[in-house]
């Protein structure tokens, strides 16, 4: 079997965690290649519910090995509780089962605060962030002032480059009338964490290489979703890195041809959290999931809004990404409707478009254009296997799929690892 990457097909959660969880059983090594301790990965593994930040959740099967890799931003006093939180719940992190890149930047307290004002300040205009200080974090690698992990372990290295990035921080963090980062505090709080880790921190490049000369397949773990993309997402409503395929190879230091095959992960309706246009977002569906207990943020806790399914969004995600497969997930979600919509092109100014407009002001006035399937009025939560889902699930998943134009390899019909049908 060749490397896959794992991507969101929408605009993240699409329950990406528990594929990945089902993947890695079929892999050796699991890379997280972008993204921050705002992304949430929940798996559920006999009845416990394991909610994962910055780890990748091949975790939770023994004998694999996780890699951070150079892509993600990384928080080092979040990634220490997360550590803890597994050997509370008897998941042991050490070397043997998760490396971290010695290359990815840290986000530090400054980031979150210069973060959550930024959102403050705008006002109605919020683009929804997470305000764990991603973008910041991110801001500061682009412009070349940003600490590495791999310099924490350099104590005067580290203490040179802190100070002058908390001088900066300060001023601007005085701009919006907050007080000033204590610097001493801050250095021995990183310096202790940074001992803690140590042990993980190494050349992940060199890690996934050897793995891959020793024929050990891997997968790659993306975050977030394909449409929050901060290259081909609705911009500005986005994350700070690339969630699509490419990221998976300038995340881990990858080249593409050693890339097999690529999975995309979408829910059997959509949903989106935080700002931004979402032509297809529906009340219905919206109380539905709600009621249900479902579509509330693993990270934030925020109610997510829902809406029909999107084979225009999905269809450009399968070109942005390659897609050769799909993995549809919360097919169950849609249990009790008796009849379901799916959206097939859309409307802007009179026209019909069958491609999401870039510019998101556009993309905010679609109306968009519905086929309607039957519903199955059946629980779906017990089949085990394709056939077993009822003949209108099946119909609604070949409508979805042929619209997407991608190959359906797994459904999922609840949260656990066993619900789960390989097809």
């Amino acid at each position: 079997m060749a490397n896959i990457v794992l991507v969101g097909a929408q605009w993240g959660d699409e329950g990406k965690g528990k594929v990945i969880d089902y993947l890695t059983d079929e892999v050796d090594v699991v890379v997280r290649s972008q993204g921050g301790n705002n992304a949430g990965h929940t798996v559920v593994v006999d009845e416990k519910k394991y909610i994962l930040r910055l780890i990748p959740s091949g975790i939770l099967r023994k004998g694999k090995l996780c890699v951070i890799g150079n892509g993600v931003v990384i928080d080092p006093i979040a990634l220490w509780e997360e550590i803890s939180e597994l050997a509370a719940h008897d998941v042991k992190i050490n070397s043997k089962n998760l490396l971290i890149s010695e290359c990815a930047h840290l986000v530090f307290p400054f980031h979150r605060m210069i973060d959550e004002q930024r959102e403050v300040s705008k006002g109605a205009q919020k683009i929804g962030t997470t305000r764990r200080g991603i973008g910041p974090a991110y801001g500061d690698k682009i412009a070349r002032v940003g600490i590495r992990l791999g310099e924490l372990l350099q104590p005067e290295l580290f203490k040179e480059k802190l100070q002058a990035r908390v001088k900066e921080a300060n001023l601007v963090l005085r701009g919006f009338g907050q007080k000033p980062i204590i610097f001493k505090a801050l250095l021995n709080q990183y310096l202790e964490v940074g001992e803690k880790i140590r042990p993980l921190i190494t050349n992940t490049v060199l890690t996934v290489h050897r793995a891959m000369i020793a024929g050990k397949e891997i997968l790659f773990e993306g975050a977030q979703g394909t449409f929050l993309d901060v290259d081909h997402g609705t911009y500005p409503y986005v994350t700070s890195s690339n969630t699509t395929a490419g990221g998976a190879c300038t995340g881990s230091g990858v080249p593409p041809h050693r890339i097999g095959r690529v999975v995309g992960a979408m829910k059997a309706y959509t949903t989106r959290v935080g700002e931004g246009p979402f032509p297809t977002q529906d009340a219905v569906v919206a109380e539905l999931m709600h009621s249900m207990g479902r579509e509330y943020g693993s990270v934030t806790g925020r109610a997510r809004r829902c809406g029909w399914f999107d084979s225009v969004a999905t269809r450009y995600a399968q070109i942005l990404n390659g897609i050769d497969e799909l993995a549809v997930t919360n097919l169950d979600g849609l249990d009790s409707l008796p009849r379901l919509k799916v959206c097939v092109a859309y409307k802007l100014e009179g026209k019909k478009i069958e491609v999401p407009p870039t510019c998101v002001q556009q993309l905010a006035k679609c109306v968009p254009i519905y086929a309607e399937a039957a519903g199955w009025q059946k629980s779906t939560s017990d089949a085990r296997s394709y056939e077993e889902l009822p003949p209108n699930a099946r119909e609604y998943l070949r409508l979805i799929c042929d619209l997407t134009g991608a190959k359906l390899k797994l459904v999922g019909v609840g949260q656990s690892r066993a619900q789960t049908i390989l097809v």
